[in-house]
């Protein structure tokens, strides 16, 4: 496991992924930072479109903290990897987190409407996702008091 991590973070900070074996090993461990989590967070936009390639299943992982990938580029504003993923695989805003929080979840609460917008554009049937207090985005906007993000996802201009 030691030598895993030590051989990730070897990979992620020179950008090598020649070791065949590496990502493999590393998709076994269940909750893990993967490549993917640590280049989306810090905005390595190519390096993380080249690790989706590689390992798609990469995108659905859930590191120790319970956030995806795309949730952690969202936290850290990196807006263009935010875009760049979701343009690649629009099935990670669907991504279930920390209580079963979402990609579209987590921009209505920050009243993002552009990425609101974006991500209901890409993937409209996660307005139908359910957290585990049982709220759908419209319910979130509400709650944070969001007005703006209530309009984009309840479709009302």
């Amino acid at each position: 496991m030691e030598q895993t991590q030590s051989l990730l973070a070897e990979a992620t900070q020179t950008g090598n992924t020649e070791d065949p074996y590496l990502l493999d090993d590393i998709d076994k461990i269940p909750f893990v930072d993967t490549p993917l989590h640590i280049s989306a967070s810090a905005g390595s936009t190519h390096f993380a479109l080249k690790i989706l390639t590689l390992k798609p299943s990469f995108g659905m992982k859930l590191n120790p903290d319970g956030f995806s990938p795309l949730d952690l580029a969202l936290r850290y504003q990196q807006t263009n990897t935010v875009k760049r993923l979701v343009g690649y695989d629009p099935h990670l805003i669907r991504v279930k987190g920390k209580e079963r929080y979402t990609a579209l979840h987590y921009v209505a609460e920050v009243d993002d409407v552009d990425l609101l917008a974006m991500f209901l554009d890409k993937s409209p049937k996660s307005v139908e996702d359910l957290t585990v207090r049982g709220e759908i985005v419209v319910h979130v906007a509400v709650r944070d008091r969001n007005v703006k993000s209530f309009e984009s996802a309840s479709g009302i201009s």
